[in-house]
């Protein structure tokens, strides 16, 4: 596509949870729209509608097989490995899938619950023990999920900082080529990683999501390296992702008139809060992976042609006030169509129920245990987290 004036979409990094409003005024005013990316080459189309959005991401003429090609991005690197499902169509994105599907299905996590509460209980004593003030992501939203995605995955305990430390390399904005040559050196280390780890479990199987997916190899469902590429998305993002959603929620409820008050007087509401929170939290910087169109197809009006790329905004389109009228007014008794946090379509999130269960989990032993949280440093001393893909509180000073 021809460059012309088609603006350049570069992300800032912006105050707390503030929403991007080159995306607000995207929603509202061009919800498919041409952009330019910082890096990669040429233009690409940027949609934000929540229609829209759901349309683009179900529609088999926009392809994710994209691995290889000189594609505008907003990164220098691929986050993910190039075997990643994130990169392939269905029906073979389906067959990668169906391996973890069970691991991460209603059943499995609901008998998961009491184990994760477990987990999170011995997190929220050290906090206690600490005594207030202390910093809630240090203590509970970093660690918390990281304990989480390791017992999910089957990482051990002292392995799990390591992928800790692989994730924030992998999920920051590489400013330079040397940042960028980091991320994919992390890439190849965490595959290292994941290749032992399953040869671990080939002889010493475990309840865990590598014992399945070794057994799927062996069984010849997926190959060894749709393995390395499946567990390195899972664990990586599985632990950032959920970390960084969990300490958005707590803050925006802390600093949110009666919302802190009213889940400690309503616990049963917590379910339906997440759900909102997931919402509403803008927590993406930028427009994840891009899809390219197979064929012409004329999308809310505008003709894309074939080989052009396409990225939509899952954050914009949990925005668009068409669908949920003052958007940016969190309300747990909100009513209204499933909101696209995980996204939609083929490439729906893996493991969209264990990330809603640590976040309910969390809020519900929080209001139970510490029903005075309050933060412990004024809203503007908060420190943020910058030039990273995934926004989030770099520390959360709370008081009790």
């Amino acid at each position: 596509m021809h460059r012309g004036s088609v603006p350049l979409y570069r992300v800032d990094d912006l105050p707390a949870l503030d929403f991007d409003p080159f995306l607000r005024e995207s929603v509202d005013a061009h919800p498919v729209r041409r952009i330019r990316l910082p890096h990669g080459e040429g233009d690409c189309w940027l949609v934000t509608r929540y229609d829209l959005v759901r349309s683009v991401t179900s529609d088999p003429r926009f392809s994710r097989d994209i691995v290889g090609r000189p594609i505008p991005k907003m990164t220098r690197h691929f986050i993910p490995l190039d075997r990643a499902v994130s990169f392939v169509d269905p029906p073979e994105h389906a067959r990668v899938r169906s391996v973890v599907a069970p691991a991460f299905g209603r059943p499995a996590l609901e008998r998961l619950r009491s184990r994760v509460r477990a987990v999170l209980d011995a997190r929220l004593d050290r906090l206690v023990g600490q005594g207030p003030p202390a910093d809630l992501v240090h203590h509970v939203t970093s660690p918390f999920p990281l304990d989480v995605i390791g017992l999910v995955l089957g990482i051990p305990e002292g392995d799990r900082a390591q992928v800790r430390d692989w994730a924030t390399t992998l999920l920051t904005r590489a400013s330079s080529e040397a940042a960028a040559r980091r991320a994919e050196g992390v890439k190849q280390d965490a595959r290292a990683y994941f290749r032992d780890l399953a040869g671990a479990r080939r002889t010493d199987p475990g309840d865990d999501v590598m014992t399945l997916l070794v057994r799927a190899v062996d069984r010849g469902t997926i190959d060894e390296e749709e393995l390395l590429a499946l567990a390195t998305l899972i664990g990586l993002n599985g632990w950032h992702a959920v970390s960084n959603n969990t300490a958005n929620m707590v803050y925006a409820l802390l600093t949110s008139d009666g919302l802190w008050e009213r889940l400690c007087a309503e616990p049963e509401t917590v379910p339906r809060a997440v759900t909102e929170l997931l919402r509403w939290v803008p927590h993406k910087h930028g427009v994840g992976q891009p899809r390219v169109a197979t064929e012409d197809v004329v999308v809310g009006g505008e003709l894309i042609r074939e080989g052009e790329y396409v990225y939509v905004s899952y954050v914009a389109a949990n925005w668009d006030a068409r669908v949920y009228p003052d958007p940016g007014r969190i309300d747990f008794d909100r009513q209204g169509p499933p909101h696209v946090a995980f996204g939609h379509g083929p490439h729906f999130c893996v493991g969209p129920l264990l990330a809603q269960l640590e976040a309910e989990v969390l809020l519900a032993a929080l209001t139970e245990r510490l029903p005075s949280l309050r933060l412990a440093v004024p809203v503007e001393e908060v420190p943020w987290q910058t030039r990273v893909l995934i926004r989030g509180p770099e520390a959360l000073p709370v008081r009790w």
